[in-house]
């Protein structure tokens, strides 16, 4: 069989698996129940990433079919050049190759993940978290089954269940060809990855996403953003974390009370510098670096910054280079904001909660990547490609 699937099997494939999916929702959630008994954390992120509702079942189907009905992304011509002597030359797309995913907690990237990186033309080697193993062990099969049953050998997705010093060895010396890894997880998976790894790595890093209240902003809209942006989902990597309010702000006073008031119905612990030292609902902040924090949790900082240069300067120097977002009517002091903050995504009166390859317009998301190199921001199924030169000659000779 060729290295390369076809894009009708890569298809049929895909929608097999939707209809797997939709077939064995209970005993999917079945395995998942066993996960959540024996959890034994405190992580309300890792559990809420954890469990498998009717919702995220949903979710899985749909990107399994969104992905179906998308266009091939490899043999895509990025370039054409006519040489001097005639040799055509073309750079097109190409597949990775083989693409391990290492993730925490999640079984719906066995699916979605692991959808992207399949439809893109790569061999799948998954390793999920132990808390998840049950969950994953049982959406592995249908894999399984979704590629035999399409005639195509089951080793396209491979799940390693490994233990950590198993992992470290297998990332140091894997045992078959990996072309790429791609952790999804906290700080400490993603430096274990980075650290024993004998091939590249496309790092999805901590969120700590900051929103800046700029003297100029529509207050209500401001107070809407971080309340949502904070709330919503905490265990997400584009949730809010810290908020910068403009010390010229007018009104400054009663825009803090009613953030706090609000903060304080869902429940959140807050978090604040000098200029909110005199309420008693906030916790005066000990240590600077928990600024550099991302809290994935009912838990926010609030500080006051002396204007915009000030604003860029402190989310420069504390957060993950995930999303940051600006709070303002003047479009030019947005622009300046937008061009001089170094995150994946800027955005200007909108939530960081949109930080996510489906709302982006990507149908899915592989990772969110806070590196430059080789793609920023959500990793979408055009993006998990590499390139080859094609060059057509007729006996041409340097």
């Amino acid at each position: 069989m060729s290295l390369v699937l076809s894009i009708a099997q890569r298809n049929s494939v895909l929608e097999k698996m939707a209809v797997l999916i939709d077939q064995n929702r209970q005993h999917i959630i079945s395995a998942n129940q066993k996960d959540i008994e024996s959890y034994v954390g405190n992580d309300k992120a890792m559990f809420d990433r954890l469990k498998v509702d009717s919702d995220k079942i949903e979710g899985m189907i749909t990107s399994l079919k969104q992905l179906a009905s998308q266009e091939d992304p490899l043999g895509v011509e990025r370039f054409r050049f006519t040489h001097d002597n005639g040799m055509q030359v073309y750079n097109k797309t190409a597949s990775f190759g083989t693409v391990l995913i290492i993730y925490e907690s999640r079984p719906d990237v066995t699916v979605e993940a692991a959808g992207i990186a399949f439809k893109s033309g790569n061999k799948i080697l998954l390793k999920g978290g132990k808390e998840s193993l049950n969950s994953n062990e049982e959406i592995v099969k249908l894999w399984h089954l979704a590629l035999s049953s399409t005639g195509i050998p089951v080793d396209w997705v491979t799940y390693l269940n490994y233990n950590r010093v198993q992992t470290q060895d297998f990332l140091q010396k894997p045992t078959q060809k990996v072309d790429l890894i791609v952790p999804r997880g906290g700080d400490r998976l993603i430096e274990f990855v980075k650290t024993h790894a004998s091939c590249p790595v496309i790092v999805s890093g901590r969120g700590n996403n900051f929103v800046y209240v700029h003297d100029e902003a529509d207050r209500a809209l401001a107070l809407d953003n971080i309340v949502n942006g904070k709330t919503d989902k905490i265990s997400a990597c584009n949730a809010v974390d810290k908020v910068l309010i403009d010390k010229n702000l007018p009104n400054k006073e009663d825009f803090v009370r009613n953030l706090i008031t609000s903060l304080k119905n869902y429940n959140v612990e807050i978090h604040g510098d000098q200029s909110l030292i005199n309420y008693e609902e906030v916790t005066p902040i000990k240590d600077a670096d928990v600024w550099f924090e991302e809290f994935l949790d009912y838990k926010i900082v609030i500080g006051e910054i002396d204007g915009l240069d000030e604003a860029i300067s402190k989310i420069n120097t504390y957060s993950g280079g995930h999303s940051a977002a600006i709070m303002t009517r003047n479009n030019g002091i947005a622009n300046d904001f937008m061009t001089s903050v170094d995150c994946a995504a800027v955005y200007h009166n909108a939530s960081t909660r949109f930080t996510d390859g489906f709302q982006l317009g990507l149908g899915g998301e592989l990772a969110i990547s806070t590196d430059k190199l080789h793609q920023r921001g959500p990793i979408g199924l055009q993006h998990l490609v590499t390139n080859k030169w094609y060059i057509h000659g007729e006996g041409q000779i340097r």
